[in-house]
């Protein structure tokens, strides 16, 4: 059986880990290459780095913090912020990011994700999608989660897996930085509408909320940040409680 992955995510913000609740209130969290050790050697799966103001600064992604990163680790490096063309994800991909992570700018246009599959490999292409449960309907939001966009959250999940986006990392906006549970009903949703793996985000404050997400949907990874960085929930411990609860983990 395809073993679930753990996987820590450094939000980052003047060259520092942050994290916020519900996309705001953002508090300083750490050095992100310290963090990013500290990582590895706990047995995180992979990493994912999301430079989170590069869009709404309207600049690129810190390269050089990239690859002082990539350096320093030998898991799999997703990295995502400010990544608008083909050239850009080159750029990322030669500073030692193993995939490269798109939101606005694929919803702005869409053949982006083509264009990086069809360069690097569908492999290295993972849709960021934020989604919030506005008006009984989950709608995804671009640029930080400050503009709502009239995308619901399957359909566009469908269609950037049928552009050649090879996974989806999909973030509850309204559970994000509340540590009460994954928002459930849509990683549900969109593990059983694509056939690409799913990686959880947004709302991780216990170790049973893994436990939840793996049982009760389809996705195949789960994403977290404060609980990591903050040590409320060590990495080792929470593969061995998996375990403990049946579910594959790499140990």
């Amino acid at each position: 059986m395809l073993k679930k992955r753990i996987i820590p995510c450094l939000d980052i913000k003047n060259g520092r880990t942050v994290k916020g609740i519900n996309f705001k209130e953002l508090a300083d969290a750490g050095d992100p290459v310290e963090l990013a050790k500290r990582y590895v050697d706990e047995g995180a799966d992979e990493l994912v780095f999301l430079d989170i103001t590069a869009t709404l600064e309207n600049r690129k992604t810190l390269t050089n913090l990239v690859t002082r990163i990539a350096s320093e680790i030998n898991i799999p490096f997703t990295v995502g912020g400010g990544i608008n063309t083909l050239e850009d994800a080159k750029m990322i991909i030669d500073s030692g990011a193993d995939k490269i992570s798109l939101n606005s700018a694929a919803i702005l246009r869409p053949e982006l994700i083509s264009e990086i599959a069809l360069t690097f490999g569908n492999q290295c292409v993972v849709l960021a999608i934020d989604t919030k449960f506005v008006n009984e309907e989950w709608l995804v939001f671009r640029s930080g989660g400050t503009i709502i966009t009239d995308f619901k959250a399957i359909d566009w999940a469908r269609k950037g897996a049928e552009l050649g986006a090879g996974e989806i990392l999909l973030t509850s906006m309204n559970n994000d930085g509340t540590k009460n549970g994954f928002a459930i009903e849509i990683c549900k949703a969109v593990s059983e509408a694509v056939s690409i793996p799913v990686i959880a985000s947004g709302g991780a404050g216990m170790m049973e909320h893994f436990a939840e997400v793996f049982s009760q949907t389809n996705v195949t990874a789960a994403l977290a940040a404060s609980v990591f960085h903050f040590g409320q929930i060590p990495i080792p411990e929470l593969k061995n409680y998996l375990k403990t609860k049946k579910i594959p983990v790499r140990i």
